[in-house]
């Protein structure tokens, strides 16, 4: 892992030294822009320079582009900032209000949400609930994360039912979701104390961007796929009616006030033995690193204790993972059972028999962007060991495909599996899902929801807002490397300027912001791609969409989806072996580091 890393940090070195080199060579010789201007009388000098420079060009496209860029950013050595001409406003003022569909804008646009004015009512009606790939049991009932960041929790417990539901036979059916939140609060809190332990033990300083990357967001609500398995492998999971939520499980953030702030107070308190030998009681840590770690044990053990105590009384206390709990239920024919288990007996026990009959939608066929036509499988039995073999595919156009990637210092427990993403085009990932729904299995899927959606209509489209229609601009690029573009999603329509997939992600524009369920797919039977797709959300089902359910249009997946969780039998080998590489490791303030 380390190996590959820095194998991939060296180049950019190198070409940085190279660059400056060359900058510092052509200021010298005074160049003023790209286009070889001079003040200089020495005309062989400069002809010889742009010889070096030619001949940079035959041997690489990088390297003359490279020098290009370095010839620009000479040509700007001596640039001033420059401020707002009043003069020039008010003529641009003047020019904007003479236009009558400005005027109209204005009127329109000045009382009311610029996204529901411009909200186009044809992709409304477009998008509709028909699909002809769907799960035979999709779960319910539509659950409400309220105001909370555990959609990943839900996205996963949502997953986890449907096999649950078969299996005893249950027309709704929810996992608590505040169960697994407990334990994922105190792990996080363990992790994070853990984390700024090394950090100052390897000279890191507290004003550097990893510590302040932790420092950030110690114990987020959100969460991903692994650090899922992580909560569920060590502590289970139980019925959400032997743990409801609480009023702070429903409204956290009073919760995370209290914790986060005593978190980074002991972070200070644990630099300080690290750095001066005495804790904040002043107890001396002596001069060995024996003592030193002896005083970080039990000065982290108080620590924990205190925030144990913190979500015991604002979550409730927890059934015990090894303590047998007493379910009691209802089957579908209103017959009672009772099912005896402990947390961790009832996550290992997850299993569902397959369907009595084959699926009406196990037939569909899908044509894949290769044109190789694939008949449905029988719907797939679920089992914990199956669901623990899951892998998280991601579209990060920034990276090339079949890339492993993980993240340094993303988790939520010690020692746990650490987050592992398999890069792939979009094609191959829709390919993955298709396949999966078309077994029966839901599938959880991250995605930037914020963006071209209509929480009321439940409508995820990049046809949904006309921002050209008010403001004579466009936000979203016609997509070009979800469709094949090249791996850094620049190479694609060159009759926009707007940003691409990668460059959003790049420059901050977009990230992983929630996790839902995937249970529905319709696929043209003219091209056989898919045309839009089912979505289960956790925002509760008054006013919400169609009940609590949303419609995403393929387009929309294109640009703003970036992961889902499927299972290996649906991959090529090709993507399979990726799993057998080493992984590429990225900072823990990538976008790929963003927690659903």
């Amino acid at each position: 892992m380390g190996g590959q890393a820095s194998s991939r940090m060296a180049a950019p070195s190198a070409s940085v030294d190279d660059e400056k080199a060359l900058m510092a060579r052509l200021r010298a010789l005074q160049v003023r822009d790209h286009a070889t201007t001079v003040a200089h009388s020495d005309d062989e000098e400069y002809v010889q320079v742009d010889a070096a420079v030619d001949g940079c060009n035959e041997k690489s496209a990088p390297a003359a582009a490279a020098t290009a860029a370095a010839r620009r950013r000479a040509g700007l050595s001596g640039r001033q900032p420059e401020g707002l001409e009043v003069g020039a406003l008010a003529s641009w003022q003047r020019r904007i209000l003479e236009d009558p569909k400005n005027r109209l804008a204005l009127a329109a646009l000045s009382s009311a949400d610029p996204k529901t004015v411009l909200s186009s009512r044809a992709t409304a009606i477009a998008d509709q609930h028909v699909f002809n790939i769907r799960i035979p049991l999709e779960g319910g009932p539509i659950t409400n994360q309220r105001r909370s960041g555990r959609c990943w929790l839900f996205a996963a417990t949502n997953v986890f039912r449907v096999a649950l539901m078969r299996k005893y036979d249950l027309a709704e059916f929810e996992l608590s979701q505040a169960y697994l939140f407990f334990w994922d609060k105190l792990e996080k809190s363990n992790l994070f104390l853990e984390n700024i332990i090394s950090t100052a033990a390897a000279g890191e300083p507290l004003e550097g961007r990893l510590v302040q990357r932790l420092l950030q967001d110690p114990v987020s609500d959100g969460g991903q796929w692994d650090m899922v398995y992580n909560i569920v492998e060590r502590y289970g999971v139980v019925p959400q009616c032997l743990y409801p939520d609480s009023w702070n499980a429903m409204n956290s953030s009073s919760l995370n006030y209290i914790v986060v702030a005593k978190l980074r107070e002991y972070a200070i308190t644990l630099r300080r033995i690290i750095d001066n030998g005495e804790s904040r009681e002043g107890h001396a840590a002596g001069g060995g690193g024996q003592d030193t770690a002896k005083v970080l044990a039990d000065t982290k053990a108080k620590m924990m204790r205190e925030i144990q105590l913190i979500l015991t009384v604002t979550l409730g206390p927890p059934p015990a993972s090894t303590d047998e709990f007493e379910w009691d239920y209802l089957d579908r024919q209103g017959k009672a059972h009772t099912v005896r288990a402990t947390p961790l007996d009832f996550a290992r026990n997850i299993s569902s028999p397959p369907p009595p009959s084959p699926s009406p939608f196990s037939s569909s066929r899908l044509t894949g962007p290769s044109g190789a036509g694939t008949t449905a499988a029988a719907v797939m039995p679920m089992s914990a060991e199956a669901i623990a073999s899951l892998v998280s595919l991601v579209h990060d156009p920034r990276h090339p495909p079949l890339t492993k990637m993980t993240v340094d210092r993303l988790g939520n427990v010690v020692g746990g599996r650490g987050v592992t993403y398999i890069n792939v085009d979009m094609p191959t990932l829709k390919r993955a899902c298709v396949a999966t729904l078309r077994a029966g299995i839901p599938i959880f899927f991250g995605s930037d929801v914020g963006k071209f959606s209509n929480t009321a209509a439940g409508i995820m489209d990049v046809e949904l807002v006309d921002y050209r229609l008010g403001f004579d601009t466009d936000i979203l690029a016609p997509s070009s490397s979800s469709h094949g573009g090249s791996s850094d999603g620049s190479g694609g329509d060159s009759r926009s300027q707007r940003l691409t997939k990668a460059e959003r992600l790049r420059v901050g524009e977009s990230a992983m912001t929630h996790a839902m369920v995937l249970t529905a797919v319709h696929v043209s039977e003219r091209t056989g791609e898919p045309v839009r797709w089912r979505v289960q959300n956790s925002w509760g089902a008054d006013n919400v969409g169609d009940k609590g359910w949303f419609v995403m249009s393929d387009a929309w997946m294109d640009e703003f989806v970036y992961q889902a969780v499927v299972h290996p039998r649906f991959l090529s080998r090709e993507v399979r072996d990726v799993l057998d590489k080493e992984p590429v490791v990225l900072p823990l303030w990538d976008p790929m580091g963003a927690l659903a």
